[in-house]
């Protein structure tokens, strides 16, 4: 199961804070996190089938995430779901207005977070109508937002913004939700702090095996 727990103006030094764990299969090639030679102002993990992304931030200060929905494979699909955040990075306008510009029909069954830094806003194309979301603590997974299957994941993310909500402590929230497989697994987990000057982006590979990888830190 991917997993995204996010706190969005719920601290009182963060107006943002993210950790997620990309689960797929070892086999689909992709790139670790960096700013994208072909578009530069983009700092994200790139899967180099489709050339799109999973999770991603720009200079700007904007945020994008998606997530498959459970079941939900459509070969017909006539877009990537990944260029559902590749999109709104470059993007000048509200998560609202980029959402309701959307043709979800378009791609296989998706969940979609995106933030501009003034607002947070979620979509599926397996429930309503975009919304924008209140300052909280949500938890996303392969179903819709705060499905019962992430609270406790939801619980172990506050605990650690309530006492100490660095990068080391959250990618330790995150093991407990890693899968292990040689063929599909966890192949990165991701941490993102953004106060209002000033963010941090960290991302650490997984090996088939659960071996850990390379981290690579960014701040800016």
């Amino acid at each position: 199961m991917c997993l995204i727990l996010l706190a969005w103006r719920a601290h009182p030094e963060l107006a943002l804070a993210v950790a997620a764990n990309r689960d797929e299969f070892h086999g689909r090639p992709a790139a670790a996190a960096a700013f994208w030679p072909d578009r530069p102002a983009i700092l994200a993990g790139r899967d180099l089938e489709a050339k799109g992304t999973w999770m991603g931030v720009a200079r700007s200060g904007r945020f994008a995430a998606v997530t498959n929905y459970r079941g939900a494979r459509e070969p017909s699909a006539a877009e990537s779901r990944g260029a559902l955040v590749t999109k709104f990075l470059e993007n000048g306008g509200t998560p609202g207005e980029y959402m309701k510009g959307l043709s979800p029909q378009k791609y296989s069954g998706f969940n979609l977070l995106a933030c501009d830094g003034e607002e947070l806003w979620w979509m599926s194309n397996r429930d309503g109508a975009p919304r924008r979301l209140e300052p909280g603590i949500y938890g996303l997974g392969n179903l819709l937002l705060d499905s019962p299957e992430v609270e406790p994941d939801k619980a172990r993310f506050r605990a650690v913004l309530d006492i100490a909500p660095g990068v080391e402590p959250l990618f330790g929230t995150l093991a407990p939700a890693r899968i292990v497989n040689g063929q599909y697994g966890t192949r990165c987990s991701t941490v993102l702090l953004k106060s209002d000057s000033r963010l941090r982006f960290a991302e650490r590979t997984y090996g088939p095996d659960g071996t850990e990888g390379e981290t690579v830190r960014f701040e800016f």
